[in-house]
């Protein structure tokens, strides 16, 4: 059920969802936010209070406050990718910023494993940003003294791991990255993609909890930006990490994230699955920000099949979740529809050739 939320201007979108719900049992979030401000101008604490905690664009305009982030609530669940998308300007980096206390809210709480970050000390801080978060940002200040090696060992050091072993930890993500000769190099020998694809080793050489990446592949070729997409995947379905990813690419986000939150002036629009928004777009902002999406790439088999009580000779089976353009050349090509099956095994429709076409040109239901 998609529930919207009426009693907002700023066209806030709740989806709820018997998968939702079984998210948001006890120990699956991982990190949220709970009514998180942040407004920039002088005495915003008192302005918000004076407000009671939710002003208006009037309000803060008359005032001069510049709001980045307006009273957001997410719960990012772990080992879940979620991805924020938003134009410049939407508070996407500030938030980022702001669950990790690099930028202090002005309001609201920041929850990580049931301890609200607003409390800890900096000493606190400062050992949870060690230890259990990673930090890719697209300004990524490397140490010009240091080399690659040292630049991406750096974090491992400060540790306190003993030097062999984090200049081998170190080696294998220079090699993931593609960096490997220039080991040796400094920041200032290397081009603008090559600082950042150390940037982005240096964030993988921790392991860290929980990865704050804000566009970390922007400055890649588009072949190493792909593989860079496939070593994400690829960890992830190994390590389960929690990820909060931050990109303008909607197709990069459709490759990686599990949900996708859109903001726009610093409040958070919807969010849901790729196939959520483009399916049920929340308001014509949403629609717009998704239209040009090929829907083959966001659609799965669940979405366009026929249901079915009984089904009759089929080609083969496939699992719901398949997306449309993993399954079209199968589908197209068989004399028969192929089953749909949910994740216990059991038939629960069926997909024709047709109705896969029918996608691909455009012209397939998005409901």
């Amino acid at each position: 059920m998609i529930q919207y939320n009426h009693d907002t201007s700023w066209g806030t979108l709740v989806t709820d969802s018997g998968a939702e719900e079984h998210a948001r049992a006890e120990g699956d979030v991982k990190l949220a936010c709970e009514g998180v401000w942040k407004v920039f101008g002088p005495g915003a604490e008192a302005f918000l209070a004076r407000h009671g905690g939710a002003p208006s664009y009037e309000a803060l305009a008359a005032d001069g406050m510049i709001c980045a982030v307006h009273q957001v609530d997410l719960e990012i669940q772990r080992g879940e990718i979620f991805v924020i998308m938003g134009l410049s300007g939407s508070g996407k980096s500030t938030l980022v910023r702001c669950m990790s206390r690099l930028i202090e809210p002005t309001a609201g709480k920041i929850i990580f494993e049931g301890q609200n970050l607003l409390a800890a000390s900096e000493r606190e801080m400062i050992e949870l940003r060690r230890h259990k978060m990673g930090m890719v940002f697209q300004h990524f200040a490397l140490l010009p003294h240091l080399t690659v090696l040292g630049n991406v060992a750096f974090p491992l050091e400060v540790q306190g791991v003993p030097r062999a072993a984090r200049e081998t930890r170190a080696l294998e993500v220079i090699e993931l990255v593609g960096l490997t000769g220039r080991e040796n190099y400094y920041p200032r020998e290397l081009s603008g993609g090559q600082q950042q694809r150390v940037g982005i080793a240096r964030s993988l050489a921790v392991e860290p909890e929980v990865w704050f990446l804000d566009e970390p592949f922007s400055a890649l070729d588009p072949l190493i930006r792909r593989e860079m997409q496939d070593e994400f995947l690829r960890l992830q379905n190994v390590l389960r990490k929690t990820i909060v990813f931050i990109t303008h690419d909607f197709d990069e986000a459709i490759r990686l994230a599990d949900r996708i939150a859109i903001m726009k002036d610093g409040a958070i629009i919807q969010t849901g699955t790729p196939e959520e928004l483009v399916i049920h777009p929340a308001t014509d902002y949403v629609a717009e920000f998704t239209r040009d999406v090929p829907r083959a790439k966001v659609l799965t088999a669940r979405s366009v099949m026929t249901a079915a009580s009984g089904i009759g000779e089929v080609a083969g089976s496939i699992a719901a979740t398949t997306r449309i353009e993993a399954l079209a050349a199968r589908v197209v090509g068989a004399d028969n529809p192929f089953a749909v099956i949910d994740d216990d095994g059991r038939p629960i429709g069926y997909l024709t050739r047709q109705a896969v076409l029918e996608v691909l040109v455009g012209t397939g239901r998005t409901e």
